[in-house]
């Protein structure tokens, strides 16, 4: 079975950008162009990191984070890479990068749910889909859950460079465990982007991260559908990314039913034009939040293409990564 397209398209499949030395340039986990910014302590004073306003044409949006000058390093096994605006992620050079179907997860729920004052990241890896999430409502509060202690140790470092640390908690454990989120704890905004396969059904990678990232080692996609339902504020939406092929298709339904989730959108993704759609974005509420007339209806969006045939980025795609502070 094909699992890279987690998009896992790594950075350079969907227009993921990285930040170099010298500015910003497309690549994913095999980019040596970032061999600059490895094990060296980053501040002001360090080219495309912070204090740059501009990238070829385009002005980079949102607020300057403080940076790294309270001492912290990239450490040679890790990379600092671009995000929205003026945000960074850090990431190991050789492990799970952040993906195309993250920042999709992200502009989509922030997108249809645009007033949170609380969100809450299922699944949280790197910190990707809560960092966009940060940066597109900046005066929200989240709450981000993930179970790998050294994706906790990036995501907690990305948070401190980026200046959020007041509003952004990050919470080491498996959200299926009680404790690990309270009862009555609500979030107006879930989001998720939960492994798509069971184990056994595809290749496994021996990176632990990349292990996790694609298949089922904590939960499914209906154990993502219950938590979000148990921790949605009245009116809140649950958005997550996952594929859309038939039998998973029939997963992602029977989780979100059994959860008691109404899917009210849902987006199929093309990843080149004249494809066939791989995953899909859904936005999923709470049926009892809905009249009864509603509760049986989805509305299937147009299709969203990342690529144009030849390769080149999609107008449309171009537009949305530009809502989330990406260069187009």
């Amino acid at each position: 079975m094909e699992t890279r397209h987690k998009a896992r398209l790594d950075a350079a499949g969907g227009g993921a950008w990285t930040s170099t030395g010298s500015g910003w340039s497309p690549g994913g986990a095999t980019d040596r162009s970032q061999d600059s910014l490895a094990g060296r302590p980053t501040g002001g004073s360090l080219p495309g990191v912070t204090g740059e306003t501009h990238f070829k044409g385009w002005a980079k949006p949102g607020p300057v984070p403080p940076g790294l000058g309270a001492g912290l390093t990239v450490a040679p096994d890790e990379t600092l890479d671009a995000i929205s605006g003026h945000f960074r992620l850090f990431q190991l050079r050789d492990g799970h990068r952040f993906s195309t179907d993250d920042i999709l997860t992200a502009w989509y729920g922030t997108s249809w749910c645009p007033t949170a004052r609380a969100a809450l990241d299922l699944g949280s890896g790197l910190g990707t889909v809560g960092m966009i999430v940060a940066w597109r409502l900046p005066g929200a509060r989240l709450v981000t859950v993930e179970a790998q202690p050294a994706s906790v140790v990036l995501a907690r470092k990305s948070a401190r460079f980026n200046g959020v640390e007041g509003r952004y908690e990050i919470r080491e454990g498996d959200f299926r465990e009680p404790g690990v989120l309270r009862d009555g704890e609500l979030f107006e905004l879930v989001t998720g982007s939960p492994p798509y396969f069971p184990p056994g059904t595809g290749v496994e990678s021996e990176h632990p991260q990349k292990l996790a990232c694609r298949f089922e080692l904590r939960g499914t996609v209906a154990d993502y559908c219950a938590t979000a339902a148990k921790h949605l504020a009245p009116g809140g939406c649950f958005a997550c990314v996952f594929p859309c092929e038939p039998a998973q298709l029939a997963r992602m339904e029977a989780g979100a039913r059994e959860a008691g989730l109404v899917i009210v959108r849902r987006r199929p993704v093309v990843f080149r034009a004249g494809e066939a759609p791989l995953v899909g974005l859904f936005g999923m509420m709470r049926a009892t939040d809905l009249p009864e007339w509603f509760r049986g209806q989805t509305w299937t969006e147009p299709e969203l293409t990342i690529r144009t045939r030849d390769g080149k980025i999609h107008p449309e795609y171009s537009a949305v990564k530009l809502a989330i502070g990406f260069p187009p």
